[in-house]
């Protein structure tokens, strides 16, 4: 089987999960034996533009011109048996759908996020959960709050590509839902639920940790909708060293009050951004992890990297959180007092949660488990098609 990939990689300086899981899963489904033909743009190639090619660029998530030219010639010479579309945004556009169509080629797209609807894709606006925009046929509420990188003007830009794509996103032939809320997200948007297919990404084992941890972990982006304030002011409520160490792994724009709270609590240590194998040896430091989004949170890598390490997670009701916990781990509501009680209870349970939360990784998550669906969700389109 032969399946072109396709993918616009986040910025080099944005972690991004997204590029990570798109990258496991290319080398999963190399070893599965598919021939994976990567067609990959990157929004770092935006800094390198002419002047002319950035005064183009507004234009591009609609219709993605080079890049339809580029990937018609890719069909035509190789002619895959599917294409499985990632993020779109900005220089793929969802144009590839019919692009990959004009060539007789199905369509599966994963979907990462609310952007079918949703300017920013986040459902978060202004340090609150909004869907203002759900149902609407042009976005115009994510113009008058700039949704979009905080411009009214970009916002308009991404408003309109948002109204244009709509028959565009109803021709993907299958669609890939990471959480059973992400498939609800979907069939809210007109997706008939029988192309819908809901499987959560998986992540290479990174192998259970040998001994047991102490404390929490906190790895991510410092940014209000990931919940770093809403974890310091429910650490706040218990007496330093009670709940043993909270470490802090990322960086973003709450990265001062990281730093604040490690200055003066001693059971609180910034660590600074780390990469992917900092972080798992953080989370064997530790004894659980905590995930605290205050937005509908779609997949978070860090809940099946501490899974996959044989670490309970605590995580709060939102998005595909509890989704992805299970029986392995805590889920409370976005609010202090309860994420505060979660803490205690994480403290005093984490130990005989351990192996609970390592058998989950292995049932559900584990690569071999998730590329066999994905080759067979390829199989299904392919075959129709």
């Amino acid at each position: 089987m032969k399946v072109v990939v396709a993918h616009n990689r986040y910025a080099s300086g944005q972690p991004s999960g997204e590029n990570v899981i798109v990258d496991a899963e290319i080398a999963q489904l190399g070893a599965a034996g598919v021939t994976v033909l990567p067609f990959l743009r990157s929004s770092d190639e935006i800094g390198t533009f002419s002047k002319a090619q950035k005064v183009l660029l507004p234009l591009a998530p609609i219709r993605g011109g080079d890049s339809q030219r580029a990937l018609a010639t890719l069909l035509e010479r190789e002619k895959p048996d599917v294409l499985h579309l990632h993020n779109p945004y900005p220089l793929l556009s969802p144009t590839v759908v019919k692009t990959a169509h004009a060539h007789g080629v199905p369509v599966v797209h994963t979907v990462h996020n609310y952007r079918q609807v949703c300017a920013p894709g986040l459902y978060f606006r202004d340090g609150h959960i909004c869907t203002e925009c759900r149902g609407k046929t042009f976005p115009t509420p994510a113009v008058a709050h700039a949704c979009y990188r905080g411009s009214k003007a970009q916002s308009a830009v991404m408003a309109a590509t948002l109204a244009y794509h709509r028959s565009t996103w109803k021709q993907v032939d299958r669609f890939i839902a990471l959480t059973d809320r992400i498939a609800t997200h979907l069939v809210d948007f007109g997706i008939p639920a029988e192309r819908i297919t809901v499987k959560p990404n998986g992540i290479p084992d990174t192998g259970a940790a040998n001994a047991p941890g102490d404390g929490f972990l906190f790895a991510g982006r410092l940014s209000p909708e990931k919940g770093l304030a809403l974890v310091l002011d429910a650490w706040s409520r218990h007496d330093d060293g009670a709940l043993g160490p909270l470490r802090i792994a990322g960086d973003g724009e709450l990265r001062p009050r990281a730093e604040a709270a490690a200055a003066t609590r001693s059971d609180v240590t910034y660590l600074g951004p780390l990469d992917n194998a900092g972080v798992r040896a953080e989370i064997a430091r530790a004894a659980c992890v905590i995930a605290a989004s205050t937005w509908h949170d779609v997949l978070p890598t860090i809940i099946l990297e501490a899974l996959s390490g044989g670490r309970p997670v605590l995580v709060t009701d939102r998005g595909g959180m509890p989704y992805l916990t299970g029986n392995a781990g805590w889920v409370v509501e976005p609010e202090p007092a309860a994420l505060a009680d979660g803490l205690a209870k994480a403290r005093a349970g984490a130990a005989a949660l351990a192996p609970v939360a390592r058998a989950r990784y292995e049932s559900e998550f584990a690569p071999d488990v998730l590329t066999e669906r994905l080759i067979e969700v390829y199989r299904t389109v392919a075959g129709r098609g």
